[in-house]
């Protein structure tokens, strides 16, 4: 079976395959280090690209049958000191490694929560309404649109009058073309958003509808499969988006995620121009034009 059906059938039950996940995502991090990356020797041609097993398990410390097991998604009763000599081997970053350790050693949820429709405080509501002249909205699991406010309308599109369902990065990035034409660098967007829905996958396998939007895209995006099979995680809070946006232009935009008291896999995520810059104008421009601005791409899938 090749990546791209791998994808597919692990997002078309009613959960992702745990070890399925474990196993493919220790095999992409080994096969990213060469042998000169971790001060060993290179012995010539290899079949595969990166790190042998054995090498891998000679820099963690643990044995190659133990390793080997592991890696084909037997992570039972493998202890934290063992996962973080193994992730310090990989190089793994902090959000790679919490991943493998959500994967090796998951935490039981009760399916019901997880499956349940995520809420939004109404404070965060009249938050977000008196941030005037800043894009802001909050973002949950799944990449669920949960809240914004009218310059985030303005900016992103109006998602009020889009199905509650279709109010999610994912299928707004993969599936309408609008979004593509929107973010100047729409790979890095997208790659962004496949990393947190991994996140989100090692965090609650047994979740549903995460599977359900896994599939969907496996199916209807070959950049989705594309990007899902490299089993990437981060966890990006900051950073600049360049907006394409069909009424002022190119936007520079400076963002901040916010991780929530009392919910954290709900972010606030705000946006901002630096200053006298040409975006702040922009922005002002949009600010003024109000529930107008959203209207050319409110709804629309071109």
């Amino acid at each position: 079976m090749d990546e791209q059906s791998e994808a597919a059938v692990q997002g078309s039950g009613g959960r992702l395959d745990r070890r399925a996940e474990l196993s493919e995502f220790l095999r992409t991090r080994r096969a990213r280090l060469k042998p000169e990356d971790v001060g060993l020797p290179d012995f010539g041609r290899r079949r595969v690209p990166g790190l042998r097993r054995e090498e891998l398990a000679q820099l963690a410390g643990v044995s190659v049958a133990y390793y080997t097991r592991l890696e084909q998604g037997n992570g039972r009763n493998v202890s934290a000191e063992v996962l973080g000599s193994i992730a310090r081997a990989l190089r793994l970053s902090d959000a790679e490694h919490a991943h493998l350790t959500h994967l090796a050693k998951p935490k039981q949820h009760k399916k019901k929560p997880t499956a349940r429709s995520q809420q939004v405080r109404a404070s965060l509501w009249q938050l977000l309404d008196q941030m005037d002249g800043v894009p802001a909205y909050v973002v949950g699991r799944r990449a669920e649109i949960l809240a914004w406010n009218r310059m985030a309308a303005a900016v992103f599109g109006d998602w009020g009058e889009l199905p509650a369902g279709e109010r999610n990065w994912a299928r707004l990035v993969f599936l309408r073309p609008a979004y593509q034409e929107l973010f100047v660098d729409w790979e890095q967007k997208a790659i962004d958003i496949v990393c947190a829905l991994r996140m989100d996958a090692g965090c609650h396998p047994d979740d549903p509808r995460l599977s359900a939007l896994v599939g969907e895209l496996s199916v209807k995006s070959e950049d989705f499969r594309r990007l899902w099979a490299t089993h990437d995680v981060k966890d990006k809070t900051f950073g600049v988006k360049r907006l394409r946006h069909p009424l002022v232009g190119e936007l520079s935009l400076n963002f901040e995620g916010f991780r929530l008291m009392g919910d954290g896999e709900q972010s606030l995520v705000t946006y901002h121009a630096e200053p006298g810059s040409p975006s702040a104008d922009a922005l002002r421009l949009l600010a003024s034009w109000g529930a107008d601005a959203a209207a050319p791409r409110a709804g629309t899938g071109a």
